[in-house]
């Protein structure tokens, strides 16, 4: 599957420990058998024109079976811009988002 999924968690003073959660969780999920290059959980604080952001977090399509058991539903690809790696290589930036960065 190629899609990516996504999962909104808010107010950002309040997603620190969701967001210290689902990158613990992600790295003991993928522990034994490591994390593939393309295998990351991305974050940006978005406010979409409101006045108040709120924390959405992007799982790559290689992490789509660890963003159901979390509830996270399908999405477009995010652009590059203002993410942040939570989880995952940094190997995963040029692997995913070639002609973003350097």
């Amino acid at each position: 599957m190629n899609s990516w999924y996504t999962c909104n968690l808010g107010d950002p003073l309040l997603a620190d420990s969701a967001l210290e959660r689902i990158r613990t969780r992600f790295l003991s999920a993928y522990a034994n058998d490591g994390i593939a290059a393309d295998a990351a959980v991305f974050v940006r604080h978005e406010s979409e024109g409101r006045l108040h952001c709120e924390v959405r977090v992007y799982f790559t399509p290689a992490a789509a079976a660890f963003a159901e058991t979390l509830g996270a539903v399908p999405c477009n690809p995010p652009s590059a811009a203002g993410l942040g790696l939570l989880a995952g290589p940094e190997s995963a930036w040029p692997t995913l988002f070639p002609e973003d960065r350097s």
